[in-house]
């Protein structure tokens, strides 16, 4: 039986991998490889939750690693969802999930299973993310203010380096030390299972983005601990699946924003809402409109 990662487990692995896949193609072998090839926190539990892929993803995992568990979801449900699947197909006290587009380095299990079992309020963990050319990304954040959050949506398209998102993105940190943060991105998070349970899991009202930021919230509501630490290093390449649907992606990004709004406005503040509505219907039509401006540009001839 799995015991708490306060405490190292000796009947079972100590953190289960459940990797959300959607038509990642090659890329989802590749974070397989690298995960299996990870031994540093010793052995594991792999499952992958495939959200009805209707590519060759599946079948070219099967024919590299063909003893590697597949849930299948009845449909694309999902990131959340996909992500409480895979917390219910495994036992382990740690469990890690992942999008499919990443690649752990090794030695990333072993540094951030350590540091879930060293300290007992600790509830989600979270790597050093690298981008594909080596750069940080910025993957541990502040849970922004009202004022960060406009700033940071109305700016950050065209200067990403305004002091809203300077601010949100947590741009002036030192990458290489480990914080408290406020939260971590769910492209590849540790969590601790007891506290994922104590909280409900992962809420899946949100079909894709803002899951992650809305999880740590709620870890932190209950008095739990998320934390950065850069001795894990993980390459992510954005956006695998999501470029191929970028305009439902960006409507869906808006719209877990405004789920997360509702929940965090609340009482005297949820006045506020309908002003949030108007600002986030109308950063919508921005960033699908300034989406389609770069895409005729770089198809533009010279």
């Amino acid at each position: 039986m799995a015991t708490d990662a306060g405490a190292r487990n000796t009947d079972g692995p100590r953190w289960a991998a459940v990797v959300v896949n959607f038509e990642a193609g090659p890329l989802l072998v590749h974070c397989v490889d690298s995960l299996l090839a990870d031994t540093s926190a010793g052995p594991m539990e792999l499952v992958v939750v495939d959200n009805a892929s209707e590519d060759d993803s599946i079948a070219s995992l099967f024919a590299e690693h063909p003893v590697v568990r597949v849930v299948r979801s009845p449909g694309n449900v999902g990131y959340a969802r996909a992500a409480n699947l895979g917390a219910a197909a495994t036992k382990a006290p740690v469990i890690a999930v992942l999008n499919p587009d990443t690649v752990v380095h090794p030695g990333t299990a072993g540094a951030l299973v350590s540091r879930l079992e060293r300290e007992p309020r600790l509830a989600a963990c979270g790597p050093r993310l690298h981008n594909t050319d080596g750069s940080d990304y910025p993957s541990a954040r502040t849970m922004p203010s009202i004022p960060i959050a406009i700033g940071h949506g109305l700016l950050g398209l065209w200067w990403p380096t305004n002091w809203f998102t300077a601010r949100y993105r947590q741009l002036d940190a030192d990458p290489s030390v480990p914080r408290l943060v406020d939260w971590v991105s769910g492209a590849a998070i540790w969590l601790r299972r007891r506290a994922l349970d104590d909280v409900g899991g992962w809420d899946e009202r949100y079909f894709m983005y803002l899951e992650d930021t809305d999880l740590c919230w709620r870890l932190r509501e209950a008095g739990w601990e998320v934390v950065y630490e850069p001795a894990g290093v993980v390459v992510h390449v954005q956006g695998a699946s999501a470029s191929r649907r970028p305009y439902r992606m960006l409507l869906e990004h808006h719209r877990s924003a405004w789920r997360f709004a509702r929940a965090r406005l609340t009482g005297a503040r949820a006045v506020l809402l309908p002003f949030v509505a108007v600002y986030f219907s109308a950063r919508a039509v921005m960033a699908m409109t300034d989406h389609a401006w770069r895409s005729s540009r770089s198809q533009a001839p010279g």
